[in-house]
């Protein structure tokens, strides 16, 4: 073999070499810190939670089950594929969601609770359970969590609402960020009006003397017309400002502490009101046995209500417009402002900036999971996809205004805009206040008129529930059973005969304030004067 040869030789030899170490080295191109986001680019901060041989971990997730007609499979559809296709395989988790019957919520979480079986993520509306787990050292501070794991969260919600969450300097809940404000809305059927040449009522006894045409003269021809639909106390449809409109004049301290309403002035005048209207025949008669609102709603639905009281954007939203419309397509429900108090205004209650509350248990073995979960769910793209699913299916563009296209089977939502799956928002959003009231406008084909006119009537002559900074102890020991005696003593005062009903309303406030109305009260009272000192 010749010299040139041999170095041919030696040559090839090194290519080879170099080629195979090459090849090794392009068969791991991805770092493993690095993960795609969303729309499959890099996202150069995402870190992986476990090695891709380690079994995936289970974060549970609460959701309500509102019992909807037609509503998909809770834990299989195209929102949970869609949060465990981007957010599960990136954690190395499946995202398992637990149903919580929405009437039940508190009932059901304390229960869940108790066991040691309470879902990773929890949540509740009632800020007194809030601080009764707290308090009882039941559920995670969060704090350094937050830190370290929840910057997008952070600074999504912002210093203000999670505030609301702090209870004795920690914080303890992460309290959805609330972008519509309005919260209950009366509704009356204008094509009723239209027919028997009646105006949209302004004031009690106007609405008192159209109830009474409805009655008798049934515009709707309808079997069993029910004047002003209710449900039992505490669900969805109710009697809206009604009492508002009754209270006479209060100091701050006075209306921030007098609980919840029985002692203010002229309150039992408002409930003696209902009580009237029940006799005569002008509210449904089987209301108190409604506690799901299902009867309500089928009612409604198929119309035989001509007025009533909801959330605010209630008859707009599909599984009551929709169903409403293939049954009588004339029907027509229209916003009325008809309650109006001493001072000539429709005083109304308005949400404050926080909405529901997300907790962690302590017996949670996945916190940490739990708050990325959260921060994920923060992402403006992933609130977008959440709240408004995918272009030309879930939604079409106007104007840069998303609009909404219902759905049925797996694309389903079965509370407005998800939010019982986004947990971090309770509203539209859009980035925007403005768009944001412009899509809740569009969030109702061919009732846009309508929706911004009850937004607007609601986020009028407003009030909201008042925060105190520090729990009110006496409200997390008495706070459920407070809670429960408020509904029954309604339901009650309501359809108690009349001449029975001055005693039976004394009698059940004494109750009332003996069984921890007094304590709460006063305590409230206490905290109260402390934080205007502290101001």
């Amino acid at each position: 073999m010749t010299i040139k040869q041999r170095k041919r030789i030696v040559l090839l030899l090194v290519v080879a070499l170099l080629i195979s170490v090459l090849a090794a080295c392009s068969g791991n191109t991805s770092n493993p810190a690095t993960k795609t986001n969303e729309n499959g680019s890099a996202d150069p901060t995402a870190t992986p939670d476990a090695k891709p041989s380690e079994p995936p971990a289970t974060l549970t997730v609460g959701i309500f089950d509102r019992g909807i007609q037609g509503q998909p499979d809770l834990n299989n559809n195209t929102w949970t594929r869609y949060i465990n296709e981007n957010f599960g395989k990136q954690h190395n988790a499946v995202v398992k969601f637990v149903p919580i019957p929405r009437s039940q919520e508190i009932d059901k979480l304390n229960i869940l609770m108790a066991a040691g079986e309470a879902p990773d993520v929890s949540f509740t509306y009632d800020s007194a359970t809030v601080s009764r787990y707290a308090k009882i050292d039941g559920i995670m501070q969060l704090d350094e969590l937050l830190e370290e794991h929840g910057q997008q969260l952070k600074a999504y919600l912002g210093d203000k609402v999670l505030s609301y969450g702090v209870f004795n300097g920690k914080q303890m809940a992460l309290p959805a960020k609330r972008t519509s404000l309005a919260w209950n809305g009366m509704f009356i059927r204008q094509d009723w009006l239209d027919k028997l040449g009646l105006p949209v009522p302004t004031t009690r006894d106007e609405l008192y003397n159209t109830l009474i045409a409805f009655r008798d003269q049934n515009p709707g021809g309808v079997d069993a017309v029910i004047p002003w639909g209710l449900a039992a106390t505490g669900m969805n449809y109710n009697s809206g400002n009604l009492s508002a409109s009754f209270w006479e004049e209060q100091s701050e301290e006075e209306f921030v502490t007098t609980i919840p309403g029985w002692l203010r002035p002229e309150n039992k005048e408002a409930l003696r009101f209902l009580n009237k209207l029940y006799k005569e025949k002008l509210i449904s008669p089987d209301f108190a046995l409604d506690k799901t609102a299902q009867q309500a709603d089928a009612d409604v639905t198929n119309g035989k209500v001509g007025f009533f009281s909801a959330n605010w954007d209630y008859p707009l939203r599909p599984n009551i417009s929709e169903p409403l419309k293939a049954n009588v397509p004339e029907a027509n429900y229209v916003p009325v402002d008809a309650f109006k108090n001493y001072e000539g205004k429709y005083k109304k209650i308005a949400y404050n900036e926080n909405g529901i509350n997300v907790i962690i248990p302590k017996s949670s073995t996945n916190a940490e999971l739990a708050i990325k979960y959260l921060n994920w769910m923060a992402d403006p793209e992933v609130l977008f996809f959440m709240q408004y699913g995918e272009a030309g299916v879930n939604h079409e563009m106007e104007n840069g205004i998303p609009k909404v296209i219902t759905q049925t089977g797996d694309n389903m939502q079965t509370s407005y805009l998800n939010l019982d799956y986004t947990l971090v928002v309770n509203g539209v959003e859009l980035g925007d206040p403005q768009k944001n009231i412009e899509a809740l406008a569009a969030s109702a084909p061919g009732l846009e008129d309508v929706a911004e006119q009850s937004y607007r009537i609601n986020t009028t002559d407003t009030y909201t529930e008042f925060f105190f900074d520090t729990p009110i102890e006496s409200e997390i020991k008495f706070g459920k059973t407070l809670g429960d005696l408020n509904k029954q003593m309604t339901d009650r005062l309501i359809v108690v005969k009349p001449e029975e009903f001055d005693a039976l309303y004394d009698q059940l406030v004494a109750e009332y304030m003996s069984a921890g109305g007094q304590a709460v009260m006063e305590e409230k009272i206490k905290v109260y004067r402390e934080m205007q000192a502290n101001k």
